[in-house]
């Protein structure tokens, strides 16, 4: 297991995240990064010091984070209309893949390995990926990216906005966009239940803003 460039004391907090689901649980507990304050997406190692991460700095910092742990460094990406596009990071365990993410709604965050493919994957987010009209808004995915292969300009401990990963998957040198629907099947799409978006959105405040995890609930 490398250092990764990592100092003592951000070994020290990696080596305690050796498992996917204490990585997400370190992510349900810090802060959410509202990346339209400062248009700046956090490396993992701003994200330790901040303790704030939003989606991509979210899911690149558990990319760092499995990476450490022996996990290979995958990044996924999730394509919607009329919505937010998802960053996850990928693990797998038992020739199954697994994904941990960040997210202001409830369902677009953890997956156990339990999906034999990526669109398997990739679908286990449909019912809850939808938009503040209620529209479900998932349509497809793009490859994953190692990103061992920005290893050369230290994305992992830079001090500066690392945009250029989310940004990698629009770059067909990088990754490719899988579809997930036929047309005949968008066309039949029901709107989100109103239950299902209060659900959804149990982590929002009245003002939209993201809670921590001891804020939803008690431990």
């Amino acid at each position: 297991m490398g250092n990764f460039g990592f100092d003592s004391k951000e070994r020290r907090l990696l080596s305690g995240l050796k498992t996917p689901e204490k990585i997400q649980r370190f992510l349900d507990d810090i802060g959410y990064h509202l990346i339209n304050e400062s248009e700046v997406c956090y490396s993992p190692r701003l994200v330790m010091r901040e303790r704030q991460a939003d989606c991509a700095s979210g899911s690149i910092f558990a990319t760092a984070a499995l990476r450490f742990n022996g996990h290979r460094p995958l990044l996924m990406c999730l394509d919607a209309v009329r919505d937010e596009v998802h960053l996850l990071a990928l693990f797998k365990m038992n020739g199954l893949w697994g994904a941990i993410g960040k997210s202001k709604y409830t369902g677009l965050r953890f997956r156990d390995p339990v999906y034999r493919n990526l669109r398997e994957l990739s679908m286990s987010y449909f019912e809850s990926y939808f938009n503040y009209e209620r529209e479900r808004t998932l349509r497809g995915y793009f490859t994953p990216i190692n990103l061992s292969r920005f290893d050369r300009i230290d994305w992992a401990t830079s001090e500066q906005d690392i945009s250029f990963i989310p940004d990698a998957f629009d770059n067909p040198k990088y990754s490719r966009r899988i579809s997930l629907l036929p047309k005949k099947a968008v066309r039949n799409l029901s709107r989100v239940t109103p239950l299902m978006e209060r659900a959804g959105q149990l982590w929002l405040t009245e003002k939209g803003i993201l809670k921590k995890a001891k804020e939803v609930f008690d431990f």
